[in-house]
């Protein structure tokens, strides 16, 4: 039997009531010998999620189900990859939505370009809002001021392992995402964005990233207070002052006149 391709990492708590269209979206792809589905259940509670994931265990022997008591995350997501035969990995959030697309075309590009290590996409957002929202290829000096690049991305399990997989020590949920990015970086991993929806992103009340802005501060300082990312918080603290020097409008108008000189200059 062959290995799977990749493995795409569901992880759920308390959100059975989409489990059903999560998996659904997954399995639009064909053929389903090219990738495999785990769930980590990260210790539900609500009856739905369990009567949900009892469901899956007895009817589905398509999907591997990891039950583990509540440990966060990072160490749900974690769990999830140490079990994943495929070599490439795509993690999932129970709520959100997989492309079928972004399955083919992660599968093309990592297994065409080897200096390639993570793909990345634009998302279609529904629930609370209904628009597109438009990813961007990476550049190091955006990222260390804006996570630009959701968790639902594909990458080489290998660079995971590498840079260690998610951190299961962050003060707050919600983040893990653009520290494992920062960290990927440094090491030189390389991105590739398609400009092309890859996924559906529920938005919706009381989400743990909501959570997470509200103490943004705190999980900046954890990160950019890193061994392996410290170097990167003069970096980003010089962005952030030469941008706010650019808000000064005796700086902004010098700017303009020196733009008007430059462009009769090169007589734009």
């Amino acid at each position: 039997m062959l290995l799977p391709k990749i493995s795409i990492i569901i992880t759920c708590y308390n959100l059975g009531y989409y489990l059903e269209d999560a998996i659904a979206s997954i399995k639009k792809h064909s053929p389903s010998e090219g990738y495999e589905i785990i769930l980590v259940n990260d210790g539900s509670t609500d009856k739905v999620t369990i009567q949900f994931v009892e469901k899956i265990e007895q009817q589905d022997k398509f999907i591997f189900v990891l039950n583990q008591p509540n440990m966060g995350l990072a160490k749900a997501r974690n769990n999830g990859i140490k079990l994943a035969k495929g070599k490439y990995i795509i993690p999932l959030d129970a709520d959100n939505k997989l492309r079928p697309e972004f399955i083919k075309q992660t599968i093309a590009i990592l297994d065409s370009n080897h200096d390639i290590d993570v793909v990345h996409g634009d998302a279609q957002l529904f629930g609370n809002k209904n628009s597109v929202w438009k990813g961007k290829p990476f550049e190091i000096a955006e990222m260390v001021l804006n996570n630009y690049i959701d968790a639902c991305a594909g990458f080489r399990k290998s660079v995971w392992e590498e840079s260690g997989g998610y951190d299961e020590n962050m003060p707050v949920m919600g983040f893990e995402d653009w520290d494992l990015w920062l960290r990927m970086a440094v090491r030189g991993c390389r991105f590739q964005y398609v400009e092309e929806v890859f996924f559906d992103y529920r938005v919706r009340d009381n989400s743990m990233l909501a959570d997470a802005w509200k103490v943004r501060p705190l999980l900046l300082d954890y990160i950019f207070n890193k061994k392996e990312l410290n170097h990167l918080l003069p970096f980003r603290n010089c962005l952030i002052e030469n941008h706010k020097l650019k808000e000064e409008p005796a700086v902004k108008q010098i700017f303009k006149q020196l733009l008007k000189k430059l462009k009769r200059k090169l007589q734009f």
